[in-house]
């Protein structure tokens, strides 16, 4: 059976860190994705021993810090300023005993146009370099293949075969059900079961507006069961894999920012318990 999780994308235009940890621990979630953008935020007014203090006494708990993102084909300066936010990250993964750090492929037009072999070789290379980093902190990688052809990497069979190469065991792999439809509609759901269960590290559970892929973008992310994603296949191919962790809820949806975010909060737990 899969935990209750929340991704705290979900809600970050109209919540804070703070408010998001106590309506998950009131609507009885299992686990928190935090954000690296908003922890920045409550890093202005409170302390990280204040974060693992509440953890230290909450039923919720942190999984996934997203995210790390554009790591492919980066220049030095990009690299420079991407590693001192992920080590801003890892600092706070081990303080607060936060698992993952969410990574992500790089999306821009010249690099949608690199072929497989160069996305191979370059997110080996970064992956590496990024696990040696992560290892003094006891931190893991988990790697997200964005379904959208702009992103360099954007299948789940490419990231495995990428995760595979850098074969670390704290380098694995994030699901996302819109990622995986956005991909190819799902039509090869079946692959996600066959990923070893030592590297399937996150799964986001989220569903989508019912349009032309080239049309679809993040911002038509819904509550699952209220779409086009066949969620339940998703799940079962999830758990099929040996993974039992949190379904984490990630959506990206204005409507759901212009809401009060403990409608959403509470909106959230009810639409993701029947995938569970």
């Amino acid at each position: 059976m899969l935990k209750l999780g929340f991704n705290e994308a979900t809600c970050k235009e109209n919540s804070t860190v703070e408010k998001d940890l106590a309506l998950c621990e009131k609507y009885g979630y299992d686990y928190i994705e935090l954000r690296l953008d908003m922890l920045k935020e409550y890093l202005r007014t409170h302390t990280l021993e204040e974060l693992a203090a509440f953890f230290s006494k909450s039923h919720l708990k942190p999984f996934a810090l997203n995210s790390i993102e554009n790591i492919n084909f980066c220049t030095p300066k990009e690299w420079d300023e991407l590693i001192a936010l992920f080590t801003f990250g890892c600092e706070v993964a081990q303080k607060i005993q936060n698992p993952y750090i969410i990574v992500v492929p790089t999306v821009t037009d010249a690099v949608c146009t690199k072929n497989e072999k160069e996305v191979f070789d370059d997110s080996v290379k970064s992956l590496n370099s990024l696990a040696d980093i992560a290892k003094d902190y006891g931190v893991k990688l988990s790697f997200e293949p964005i379904g959208d052809r702009r992103w360099c990497c954007n299948s789940v069979r490419q990231a495995l075969e990428i995760v595979q190469a850098v074969d670390r065991d704290n380098v694995g792999l994030t699901v996302d059900c819109i990622n995986v439809y956005m991909h190819d509609k799902c039509a090869d759901v079946d692959f996600i079961s066959k990923i070893p269960k030592e590297k399937l590290f996150v799964y986001h559970i989220n569903d989508c507006e019912d349009l032309p892929l080239g049309i679809l973008d993040h911002c038509h992310r819904i509550m699952p069961g209220k779409g086009a994603i066949p969620v339940k296949e998703v799940s079962k191919a999830v758990q099929a894999a040996g993974y039992d962790g949190p379904a984490c809820l990630e959506l990206f949806r204005p409507e759901y920012w212009r809401m009060e975010a403990e409608d959403v909060i509470k909106m959230g737990a009810e639409c993701v318990r029947p995938y569970l």
